[in-house]
């Protein structure tokens, strides 16, 4: 993405992932709101983004700490700064035990997650010979979902093996309610993050849980508004520490989160206005081959596909912010590794009404999701409300 100036719509190369700086900061200051009136703490998820400088303006906005998905992710984000560390996965493989190992060494303040005998039983001989002690997490899961304990009398087991093993701290349990489906998916979530609820208290009960503040954590980014609203009507007591962990919020998007933002609405209209997407793909028309096609400089390696690309507005290169041309009636079928088909409208008075399409114009599209976007980039651009670029955004894939 080299540039020789600021402006997005004529010193940058395209295509480029762009993050629109006063969406990000209004998504920021919502969820962080949103976290704290419901008496819980905020670990966003930084797998969506492997941006240590998103990961400083989450920590600086009151987050708690930072979720992660794998060792060398939380090798990363600790080597810029951040010192809580939430892996929401279990820790498998003596190599990746390695990586933890010398986390908490360096000081780092680490969690990670366990749901089988075996697993606890590797983490507790090999942390025992480091002369460690490792904090764990019990997963709950759900039948037929991914990974985690599938009822709360495996949960309890676990817990006593736990506590067997001198090298390990069980400072809590650990769900994800996003593999939860039924004929009722409200209702399910719910029931679900009841029984979180109840495992904890259980585990709480009987005395196995050895930290002072164990967390109850759960939480992904389309019903993060059920689980909070449970963990607050718990009311477990001040020392469970109820922790959030959506990630892709803090830049929203186009697609599955859109629809999933507005259900949430539907259910709490008492939050204010809710999260705006901050993450779009700028790239230029490359080619008009015939009548109703312009091909687009932009593809499965620029921008994620669970749905198509949505294209959203229009510029002529070189132009100002301001000067926006609609992009209605246009429509992506087809995206390859580097192309996007555009089919356009045919009618005349809407064409003429939109301006001629021309080679070069440049197209802001929308994505679903915002994970698998930053994935295809090593540097993103920051911009404000001129699209002149602020900030070049690193990642740390």
């Amino acid at each position: 993405m080299p540039q020789t100036g600021n402006r997005l719509l004529a010193d940058v190369s395209l295509p480029a992932a762009v993050i629109h700086e006063p969406a990000l900061a209004h998504n920021l200051t919502w969820m962080q709101r949103f976290a704290d009136a419901h008496g819980a703490r905020l670990a966003p998820h930084g797998k969506t983004t492997m941006a240590p400088a998103l990961f400083q303006r989450q920590l600086d906005a009151g987050a708690w700490g930072i979720t992660l998905a794998t060792a060398p992710q939380c090798r990363a984000a600790f080597a810029h700064g951040v010192m809580r560390l939430l892996m929401a996965n279990q820790l498998v493989g003596e190599a990746n035990m390695a990586i933890i190992a010398d986390l908490v060494e360096a000081g780092a303040d680490i969690y990670c997650v366990v749901d089988s005998a075996e697993n606890v039983g590797q983490l507790g001989r090999y942390f025992a010979a480091r002369g460690l002690r490792l904090k764990v997490l019990i997963e709950l899961g759900v039948e037929g979902g991914r990974c985690g304990c599938r009822d709360q009398d495996e949960v309890m087991a676990l817990g006593e093996l736990v506590d067997s093993e001198q090298s390990l701290v069980l400072a809590g349990l650990e769900g994800y309610e996003g593999v939860v489906y039924g004929d009722d998916p409200v209702q399910a979530v719910r029931a679900y993050a009841w029984h979180l609820v109840e495992a904890a208290q259980a585990l709480d009960h009987d005395g196995l849980i050895e930290s002072p503040a164990p967390l109850i954590t759960a939480s992904g980014s389309a019903w993060y508004d059920l689980i909070a609203k449970v963990l607050q009507e718990a009311r477990l007591g001040a020392h469970f520490v109820p922790v959030l962990r959506p990630g892709c919020y803090v830049v929203h998007d186009h697609g599955i989160y859109r629809e999933a933002q507005r259900d949430v609405l539907g259910r709490r209209p008492e939050l204010d206005r809710g999260l705006k997407p901050a993450l779009e793909v700028f790239a230029q028309v490359v080619s008009l081959p015939e009548p109703g096609l312009a091909i687009v400089g932009l593809g499965k390696r620029d921008i994620a596909h669970d749905q198509l690309p949505e294209p959203l507005r229009r510029y002529r290169e070189g132009g100002e912010a301001e000067r926006v041309l609609p992009v209605d009636g246009w429509r992506v079928t087809r995206l390859m590794d580097q192309h996007a088909f555009v089919a356009l409208p045919r009618d005349e008075e809407l064409v003429a009404f939109n301006g001629r399409v021309r080679v070069g114009d440049i197209i802001a599209f929308g994505a679903s999701h915002p994970c698998l976007t930053f994935d295809k980039w090593r540097r993103l651009c920051r911009v404000n409300e001129a699209l002149a670029v602020e900030e070049v955004i690193a990642t740390c894939f």
